[in-house]
């Protein structure tokens, strides 16, 4: 809807191009930041804001909130509870909230809830990470977007209405139809368990088009909640039971969020490949919810009636209910219901994890391996089937790196030609025929920069005598290993990279970088890099990011560069210190490692730092967070966490935000690099120069499994590192030598064949 008259027009550096709704607490308007980004912007009511205890509440719950990330909540990504109006901004999130679909669609098939159910127990791993507890998860707090499900409302919407509950003792926050027995009962005893039965009866509605304890009152409901069996009329099969599992009365007898992914994996059967109508393109056009609202239409008020269709197939019958209320209860005694005001209130620090560690010899963390794969090992320099047959050179002379992509490695090296693997047998398909027979292999380079739209883009450099030593970028096809293109480039001042569905190109005057497409070679943008720097680049999310280092000694900053992808348009410019690493992107905040002043490294391999920086992606600003010690050794981000390696084998997992250290593992991977985030079974893989390979638990730290060395010797020195890449459920290891292998986590020690 427009903005009104009296609206403000920007807030916090964001520009409000409209409204999205008003309630109780405030008002919600879509705004865009500086870069373009959209955002849902909540303004609080001035009755709140002139009160310090609301803001000191509504302070406490943006900070838990900021902990909370992942790809099925919506985080908070700014927000100013000292101003004048206290404000946050969250992410936009375009879709209508699952009360509304299933209002206008009525009840789901059985078959559309896999992605659901997935998506909200991968959303209540993140938020019971973060040290939180949900307490009201509902069909109204799940907004449906296209790539899906979005939890919303874990904190921040509740802070006016804790406000009202400070001096208040035995209150509870929650929707009858959805809460916990604990939550009637006992507000100090409701921790993660309690949103696994919230999430089982908000299944059950969603599969029935009624609650499990559905009652004509709000008082009685919390009894049946508290006293009786739940009603799973209409639910069937293996989901019936993991849903009576999830509505258990104690909440010990309840599965724990790991168990609970496997159990609807393998409970809810997967969707339909030739099946037009999924749960998301089923939603009717409507207007675009943001993240933290509840849609006005969703949760009817006091009193309404609402009309659901329940059923599958063709044979489909109207209920009429009545419309569902929220409440806050006050407990004297079990059974003794008040109605009054809903609070919010975030579980402490210190509750327990809600992970369950994995043991090494159960399969059932593990996703399944690829159809025809087996266990293999081979090198960069067995004969190809296509293309050159023979290898350029000997493991005596090169040093190999690799990539994967669908079901393919790709790897060159020094002295080594660009090869493509099979990664179910380990076969090498073909390799480029770059390099005249008999060239010598130590004047030969070539990396493998990306794969994108069936093209393997590679950074080739031919030594030759003197300084002058060319370099191209050439595209060859993925099925053949056929040339298409090359470029010769002048990256004496830039890193070349693939960045999403372009390749960056540096031109013969060593400024201009251009970004072309990756099959054609076609330019689509260009950009000047800044005069006397040498600039590295990283793509994160939709744009890329450009570290500039001045050539000139001395130099005490560095520039941070934003780029849109798209057009090359620089959005933002930062100054920020010289002896300084870009990570990536921590909850929209670019993140950099700083060194320590005896260290002076900018690279994130074998570097000592002490401190992480932050910066504003609107207004420039910078925060320092101090980690808990000095930590040396390689550092990746991933999942919005810092993994950090040492060259003796040990594994700290490091809160970016706080400089926490969340776990600290000892393993026997040796000089291991930058481990490997897989985000589906939340294993971290690290791999040694020796082929040592370790699996460890991201959640807690523990190590699954170790295996022995591969190879009698390793060489810790060149260019590249040892590393893990992920192709289905299998892990494919590359030693720098050219040895590759791969292996099935669930049973890493069998035995490898020959590729």
């Amino acid at each position: 809807m427009p903005l009104h008259k009296d609206d403000p027009r920007s807030l916090g550096g964001y520009k409000l191009v409209d409204r999205l709704g008003a309630g109780g607490m405030g008002i919600v308007y879509r705004g865009r930041s500086r870069s373009g980004r959209e955002v849902a912007v909540k303004v609080v009511h001035a009755q709140y804001a002139e009160d310090p205890v609301f803001r000191a509440r509504f302070r406490q719950e943006i900070e838990a909130a900021r902990r909370v990330s992942g790809a099925f909540t919506a985080p908070v990504l700014d927000a100013d509870p000292d101003a004048r109006a206290p404000w946050m901004a969250t992410q936009y999130v375009p879709g209508q909230s699952l009360a509304a679909r299933i209002r206008a669609h009525g009840a789901l098939r059985v078959a559309e809830l896999r992605p659901l159910a997935l998506g909200l127990v991968e959303a209540l791993r993140d938020i019971h990470r973060a040290g939180m507890v949900h307490r009201d998860l509902k069909p109204a707090n799940v907004l449906m977007a296209g790539d899906g499900p979005r939890v919303i409302d874990f904190g921040i919407s509740r802070a006016a209405e804790n406000h009202n509950t400070l001096t208040e003792t035995g209150q509870m926050v929650g929707t009858p139809p959805f809460m916990s027995p604990e939550q009637f009962t006992d507000a100090r005893t409701v921790g993660p368990a309690s949103d696994v039965f919230s999430l089982g009866a908000l299944l059950v509605y969603c599969v029935t088009g009624r609650g499990p304890f559905d009652a004509d009152s709000p008082y009685l409901t919390g009894y049946r909640v508290v006293h009786n069996e739940p009603v799973l009329d209409g639910v069937t099969g293996p989901l019936r039971t993991v849903l009576e599992r999830c509505l258990a009365k104690d909440p010990a007898d309840r599965p724990e969020l790991d168990d609970l992914s496997r159990e609807f994996a393998a409970a809810l059967p997967e969707p339909d490949p030739g099946e037009p109508e999924t749960m998301t393109l089923r939603l009717p056009s409507a207007r675009p919810l943001e993240a933290g609202t509840v849609p006005a239409d969703a949760t009817p008020g006091p009193g309404a009636d609402v009309d659901r269709t329940t059923g599958t197939g063709s044979g489909r019958r109207r209920i009429r209910s009545r419309g569902r209320r929220t409440l806050w209860v006050a407990v004297g005694t079990v059974g003794a219901l008040t109605l009054g005001l809903l609070w919010y209130g975030r579980f402490g620090p210190g509750f327990p994890d809600d992970s369950r560690t994995a043991s090494s010899s159960s399969a059932s963390r593990w996703a399944a391996v690829p159809t025809g794969w087996q266990p293999w090992q081979t090198t960069v320099y067995k004969p190809a089937d296509r293309g050159e047959v023979k290898a350029l050179g000997t493991p005596a002379e090169g040093q190999s790196d690799c990539l994967s992509q669908g079901d393919s490695v790709y790897c060159g090296g020094h002295g080594v030609l660009p090869v493509r693997l099979d990664g179910r047998t380990g076969r090498t398909l073909w390799r480029a025929a770059l390099a005249a027979p008999g060239d010598d292999p130590s004047r030969y380079d070539s990396w493998v920069l990306g794969v994108y739209d069936g093209t393997v883009l590679v950074r080739e450099t031919l030594t030759e005598e003197g300084a002058n030593n060319p370099t191209f970028v050439v595209a060859l096809d993925a099925t053949s290993g056929s040339q298409l293109w090359i470029r010769k480039v002048n990256d004496e001042n830039v890193d070349l990279i693939m960045a999403g569905d372009v390749v960056l190109t540096a031109e013969s005057d060593g400024r201009t970088v251009t970004a072309r497409s990756p099959r054609t070679g076609k330019a689509r943008w260009a950009m000047t890099l800044p005069a006397r720097t040498y600039c590295t680049f990283l793509p994160a999310g939709t744009d890329v990011y450009a570290q500039c280092f001045p050539t000139e000694q001395n130099a005490t900053y560095s520039s941070l560069l934003q780029l849109d992808r798209g057009d090359g348009t620089v959005l933002a410019r930062r100054q920020i210190p010289f002896e300084s690493g870009f990570l990536g992107v921590v909850d929209g905040h670019p993140a950099l490692v700083l060194a320590d002043e005896e260290s002076g490294s900018t690279s994130l391999q074998d570097s000592r730092f002490t401190r992480i920086l932050l910066t504003d992606p609107t207004t420039g600003g910078r925060t320092t967070t101090k980690l808990a010690k000095t930590y040396e050794g390689s550092v990746t981000l991933a999942s919005d966490t810092l993994w950090i390696t040492g060259a003796n084998g040990e594994v700290a997992a490091v809160s970016p935000l706080t400089g926490k250290e969340l776990w600290h593992t000892r393993t026997s991977v040796e000089n291991s690099g930058s481990p490997t985030y897989d985000s589906r079974t939340h294993t971290l893989y690290l791999a040694s120069p020796s082929g040592r390979v370790a699996a460890l638990d991201t959640r807690k730290g523990t190590l699954l499994w170790q295996t022995p060395p591969r190879v009698g010797t390793a060489s810790t020195d060149g260019a590249s590192d040892p590393k893990a890449l992920l192709y289905g459920g299998v892990v494919t290891v590359m030693i720098p030598d050219g040895t590759l292998f791969s292996l099935d986590p669930a049973h890493p020690g069998r035995k490898s064949g020959s590729g």
